[in-house]
């Protein structure tokens, strides 16, 4: 893994996701390799690259503190582009410290995230008068979650992160997405089931988004696990997504939780 430091120009960015007014990235990178990430894309560079390294804006606090003393207040989305707690936040605390001058000036956040990391700010973001904090959960399966995201936390300590967040007052949800193709439709009951347990507010879903190239890449990954190879070539490019997507509506309003597309 290579660390890098360097300045950023700008903390705040313009976002067009719903619901997110500014985007702020505190790394370029991420650790966590998720085989299916669509930043590579975004940012243009080489998929087989991603994972291997992780940027770190060590003056992104001090830009954003002068920033936020004339941008017009709107949602903070933490993060669009990497995750703002995989392991080099905790030695280089850059969330931390952006978190913190957003809190001076009461800036409403939405953190998303797939660490349990984000519990050692917990006071923190308790503190907020508007906060949101997002988990992203595509699978209960361990083992799928080592193949497809192998350095993220475990979707164990994700959910009890979740709980932790909820218990206290403070909003929680899940990105139930891309949702893997090994998920069985008799599967839905449960999987609601799990994520109601942890107090969320709603369940947000999506599909995978396959762009050139994704495909050839995500297979030589996935033929580490036959099983998982042979369901992802099956369904990926079936419908299995709006077949679990119009029973999850169903389950959801049966069960009182909330579900909510992604776009």
């Amino acid at each position: 893994m290579r660390i890098l430091q360097r300045d950023c120009k700008t903390a705040l960015n313009p976002s067009k996701l719903p619901g997110i007014d500014y985007a702020l990235n505190p790394y370029r990178g991420c650790s966590h390799a998720c085989i299916y990430c669509y930043v590579p894309d975004v940012i243009k560079i080489d998929r087989s690259t991603w994972g291997s390294f992780v940027e770190v804006k060590r003056n992104l606090p001090l830009v954003l503190s002068k920033e936020l003393k004339h941008k017009k207040p709107g949602v903070v989305g933490i993060s669009t582009v990497t995750d703002p707690y995989q392991p080099v936040e905790k030695e280089f605390n850059i969330t931390r410290y952006s978190l913190e001058q957003l809190l001076q000036y009461d800036f409403p956040v939405s953190i998303q995230t797939k660490s349990s990391l984000v519990e050692r700010d917990l006071s923190l973001i308790s503190s907020f008068s508007d906060i949101e904090v997002m988990f992203s959960i595509a699978t209960l399966n361990e083992d799928e979650k080592k193949l497809l995201e192998p350095f993220s936390s475990s979707i164990k300590d994700r959910l009890k992160a979740l709980k932790l967040f909820s218990e206290i007052g403070v909003k929680t949800s899940i990105f139930f997405g891309p949702m893997y193709p090994t998920i069985k439709i008799e599967d839905i009951p449960h999987i609601l089931d799990v994520f109601k347990s942890t107090g969320i507010s709603y369940v947000m879903i999506d599909k995978f988004r396959m762009k050139p190239g994704l495909w050839d890449y995500m297979s030589l990954k996935l033929r580490e696990n036959s099983e998982v190879y042979r369901l992802f070539s099956k369904n990926l490019f079936s419908n299995y997504y709006e077949t679990l997507r119009r029973y999850i509506f169903k389950i959801g309003e049966k069960k009182k939780i909330k579900i909510v597309d992604a776009f």
